[in-house]
């Protein structure tokens, strides 16, 4: 005998129905700026304006939200493999060009590194600064989901730079004057105060979240390749500290034997981590932020998708 249906089946039906159409509009929103939208200007195709471009980067946000642990911690260790070949140019041409024109053509050629990240799409700490705290600044997603991009990002990108030292220090890569300039570079980094390369790192971590932005502001990969060398030179050229970077080069002196592993990491990576964060979040990702005139979500998208307060501080696993 066939079961009478359930009066509160229609009622749980149109629950299940709404419930799917909101997890149908938060893809949507999610989608519509992983494309990379807007794709052009509203008031000028060529130009963005600040809200556009904060949408664009919500962009890259939500697809770092969505990445799995795996694809965070190869694409970070990318990016921290690849960051050597700044430490590697810059050591190699003032060694090998003499004077003033061999550091400023070092400071050129520095951004290298961070040319294959922007242009390959790979997983940076500092960049991380802002792009995922976009989507926590507009709750829609939580602050515990940014600590785990952060926290596998960085651990990726520190195993890369100390991968990146050991092949520099432990094969002929390097030719004797070379060697020396490196070993130059590093030890300068290790003997700079703890507090100077604090706030040295905090200049450094403006320089690349803004870099972020801006890249994020362009539509061709010639202007961002400009972008990234005109702003990342800047590090060099004013005697600033990047965390990656200057862990290459201080764990390059660990394996030469020039220094020890707690001095590299609680004397250099721990501070210049420090002020780069306070840099990239506190001076460009909330101003940034702030100073957007629109939110991208309406009145009624708010309402839907922003996350409580509580969820907003302990919700570890992203919404579906």
């Amino acid at each position: 005998m066939d079961s009478e249906p359930s009066d509160d089946l229609p009622d749980e039906l149109d629950v299940d129905e709404r419930e799917m159409e909101r997890r149908k509009q938060i893809r949507e929103f999610l989608d519509r700026s992983r494309s990379g939208a807007p794709a052009a200007g509203e008031a000028i195709r060529d130009r963005f304006s600040g809200d556009e471009v904060f949408e664009r980067i919500v962009a890259t946000a939500s697809y770092e939200f969505s990445c799995s642990d795996r694809q965070l911690f190869l694409s970070g260790l990318a990016a921290g493999l690849s960051i050597m070949l700044s430490f590697l140019t810059r050591a190699t041409v003032e060694a090998t060009v003499p004077g003033t024109a061999g550091e400023i053509l070092g400071y050129l050629l520095y951004p290298i590194g961070f040319v294959f990240i922007v242009i390959g799409g790979y997983q940076l700490y500092t960049e991380n600064t802002l792009t995922p705290v976009t989507l926590v600044l507009t709750r829609i997603a939580s602050v515990p989901l940014l600590l785990r991009v952060w926290g596998i990002v960085f651990v990726a990108n520190i195993l890369g730079a100390i991968l990146g030292a050991v092949l520099l220090a432990e094969t002929g890569i390097f030719s004797p004057d070379v060697a020396r300039v490196a070993t130059e570079m590093g030890t300068h980094a290790l003997h700079t105060p703890w507090l100077d390369l604090f706030f040295k790192g905090i200049v450094a971590g403006w320089l690349v979240a803004g870099m972020v932005w801006m890249t994020h502001a362009v539509r061709e990969s010639t202007a961002r390749v400009l972008l990234v060398i005109f702003i990342m030179a800047l590090i060099p050229a004013n005697g600033l500290f990047h965390c990656i970077i200057a862990t290459c080069e201080v764990f390059y002196l660990v394996f030469s034997g020039s220094a020890g592993v707690v001095a590299a990491l609680s004397g250099v990576t721990l501070p210049i981590t420090l002020g780069n964060t306070v840099g990239g979040v506190l001076l460009v990702a909330i101003l940034n932020y702030s100073h957007t005139q629109e939110s991208s979500l309406d009145e009624s998208e708010q309402r839907d998708f922003k996350l409580q307060w509580y969820e907003w501080l302990f919700e570890q696993s992203p919404r579906e």
